[in-house]
């Protein structure tokens, strides 16, 4: 008794299993892709606060005397090609991190307190794609001026 069919059976499920391995790598590589752009924004943020950081420390005395003190976070600044260039060497410093906040991360949103030498640095942001769901992610730094 000949048999027929069997082979083409034989590469179907040659096929299922192919099309499962092509989506589980499709799944991983969404994920991957996921998770970076969730580094880089953890990246960006210890960039920005680091810099906010090294500006304080540029301006020691006016930072010892609470002048970067932003009274918590505050309204999200708006991206804007040039910020604010008014007022004292603190305040452009402030509107200057926060447009870098605004532009680089999404909905990116910072906060200095102050309190003599240390100084705590708080930076959110959105990362929601991410995190899965998170919304907000807090980056904090705790320094001494």
């Amino acid at each position: 008794m000949k048999q027929s069919g069997f082979t083409l059976l034989e590469v179907l499920v040659a096929m299922l299993v192919l099309t499962i391995g092509l989506l589980g790598l499709a799944g991983l590589m969404a994920s991957g892709m996921r998770n970076n752009l969730s580094a880089s924004h953890r990246t960006q943020a210890t960039w920005m606060a680091a810099g906010i950081i090294d500006r304080m420390r540029a301006n020691r005395v006016l930072a010892v005397g609470g002048n970067y003190n932003t009274m918590g976070m505050g309204t999200a600044a708006t991206c804007v090609a040039a910020p604010s260039s008014a007022g004292t060497v603190p305040v452009q410093d402030i509107a200057a991190w926060k447009n870098q906040l605004a532009c680089v991360l999404p909905a990116g949103n910072g906060s200095i307190t102050p309190v003599g030498n240390n100084v705590t640095i708080n930076i959110q942001w959105n990362d929601s794609r991410g995190s899965q769901g998170s919304l907000t992610q807090t980056f904090t730094v705790d320094t001494q001026l």
